[in-house]
């Protein structure tokens, strides 16, 4: 694999996504946030065939529950109290 990175990606979490890389970071040692992503992005590419349909929303995507308007269950800024 080459080490040459050369292209950036920026991604919004929320606080438990975080809370959740960084567990992962800590637990196995990583140096950086971005290594640790960079591995469970390793990770998630072998185990899993995702083919999204048209139309899909990013927010579908979420690592935790998502409501049906695509925020957090029990957000309060997301207005979906559930």
């Amino acid at each position: 694999m080459n080490d040459l990175r050369a292209e950036r990606l920026q991604v919004m979490l929320s606080p438990e996504e975080l809370a959740a890389v960084d567990d992962f970071r800590f637990k196995h040692r990583m140096p950086t946030r971005a290594a640790a992503v960079r591995e469970l992005l390793k990770f998630g590419l072998a185990a899993a065939d995702v083919d999204a349909a048209a139309g899909v929303k990013s927010s579908s995507f979420g690592v935790f529950g998502r409501g049906p308007e695509g925020h957090t269950q029990g957000d309060p800024e997301g207005g979906n109290e559930n």
